[in-house]
């Protein structure tokens, strides 16, 4: 129990310290007013300080249910019950990648279909509500979760390592690309103008899918890819 509560600690101060260096250095990078001269970004959105605080509570809370289950995982990997590993040589290099790759696309089929799920008018309320509080996301918004929702994604992290064999590296880039990619999508403006029309661009969220998305609940479920929202008509 003293283990758990040593890892529970630990998580929370490093996921949260994380929050605020990640989504403050970009909020200030793009939407401090001593960069305006050099960044052109027109249509930003620029909120109130009472909504980044509303965001800033709600991603305190988010950051209590990760750091739970990430207290889970390190606990149970102690006892060796998880499939995490630390020699590349242990399944070869090639299931290295190729394990990557899967997790991030079987991320973003649960994603779609537990996200789509969340706007159901009997679990909207208590399971996503808070993270629509801002019809203009920036930054501060990327890790705005209510604690169930939260809970659920950590949670899906738990089953993960449970069933499949990761390395260590992979489990760590895996978390960067969410950190990156949740960040880039509640920018609140376009970083790339252009992308999301391109023949490849298509294929990927971007903040102008997910800013709509804050606006208009019935389109862009997706995580990472378009692919289910364009099979199932919510593109």
């Amino acid at each position: 129990m003293k283990l758990w509560l040593y890892y529970l600690a630990a998580f929370f101060g490093i996921i949260l310290a994380r929050y605020f260096i990640v989504a403050g250095g970009t909020y200030w990078l793009f939407y401090s007013s001593s960069n305006k001269s050099f960044i052109k970004q027109p249509h930003i959105q620029y909120p109130s300080w009472r909504e980044i605080k509303k965001d800033i509570a709600l991603s305190v809370i988010a950051t209590t249910a990760l750091a739970i289950c990430a207290a889970i995982i390190m606990t149970i990997y102690d006892s060796g019950a998880t499939r995490l590993y630390w020699s590349v040589g242990s399944y070869g290099i090639w299931y290295f990648i190729a394990s990557f790759c899967g997790v991030i696309l079987l991320q973003d089929t649960c994603y779609y279909f537990f996200h789509r799920g969340f706007h159901h008018p009997l679990l909207f309320n208590w399971l996503h509500r808070g993270h629509h509080r801002s019809k203009n996301p920036t930054p501060w918004t990327s890790f705005a979760l209510d604690f169930p929702e939260a809970l659920i994604q950590g949670l899906f992290l738990i089953v993960i390592v449970f069933i499949i064999p990761l390395h260590f590296v992979v489990l760590a880039l895996w978390l960067v690309t969410m950190t990156i990619w949740s960040l880039v999508n509640h920018l609140g403006f376009e970083l790339f103008p252009g992308f999301p029309e391109h023949w490849w661009g298509k294929w990927f969220i971007s903040s102008d899918h997910h800013s709509l998305h804050h606006r208009k609940y019935s389109k862009h479920y997706g995580l990472y890819f378009t692919f289910w929202d364009r099979l199932l008509g919510t593109n």
